[in-house]
């Protein structure tokens, strides 16, 4: 079953937000970062205009720019996010770590699930499969579709690069066994949707990425 995948870019931080839907028009929102008003109505607009039925938010990870819009999609389609259990330390302490990086918001909805390896995450006539890609963040996932040969990385794995290293929970050691074992793993042909900047391949970082060859 294709996948429509559309991406905004939101707040300071220039976060990837991915709205992923199909021909039911059952929709998933990931990592939502809308950060302001108007943000908040780039998202709900697209939606409206497509006739999408949102029916799930997930996160890869609990860094404040990924998840400045979780209230906003709580309260617009009453779905509290989904996510690993270690992401609910950074969505309790989301407003010390908006201040950390000059920016606000205020106390956060928790999950209403939590989410493991292997676990799937369907919509529509459509599965995601669960990942779990500690390194960058404790507790990151990443979701791929098989049928639709494409992975969903967070801040894992960017074009040409990779999460940082130097926050709290990172481990550089851990990030490189993330990517090696979960995401090297996958088909070379399978697209990349990062948290931050363009698309790339499996393929193209396993041949030429500085921080993690293949």
């Amino acid at each position: 079953m294709k996948l429509q995948i559309h991406r905004f870019i939101f707040n300071p931080f220039q976060e990837n937000t991915y709205v992923l839907y199909d021909e039911s028009k059952e929709a998933v929102i990931v990592d939502a970062g809308c950060s302001d008003e108007q943000e908040g109505e780039a998202l709900s607009g697209f939606i409206q205009k497509h006739q999408l039925k949102p029916v799930a938010q997930i996160l890869t990870h609990g860094h404040i720019d990924h998840v400045m819009g979780v209230n906003f999609v709580w309260e617009q389609y009453g779905l509290k996010p989904k996510a690993h259990a270690d992401v609910v330390p950074f969505l309790e302490n989301a407003t010390e770590q908006a201040q950390m990086f000059g920016v606000k918001t205020g106390k956060l909805v928790m999950p209403e699930r939590f989410l493991e390896e292997g676990d799937q995450v369907k919509f529509g006539k459509s599965v995601l499969e669960v990942l779990h890609t500690p390194g960058h963040a404790a507790g990151h996932l990443c979701f791929v579709s098989h049928s639709n040969n494409f992975v969903l990385s967070g801040d894992v794995l960017f074009r040409g690069s990779i999460g940082r290293t130097d926050l709290p929970t990172c481990d550089y050691d851990l990030l490189e066994e993330s990517i090696r074992t979960k995401l090297y793993t996958l088909p070379e042909d399978f697209v990349v949707y990062p948290g931050h900047g363009p698309e790339t391949s499996i393929g193209i970082e396993m041949k030429s990425n500085p921080f993690v060859m293949g």
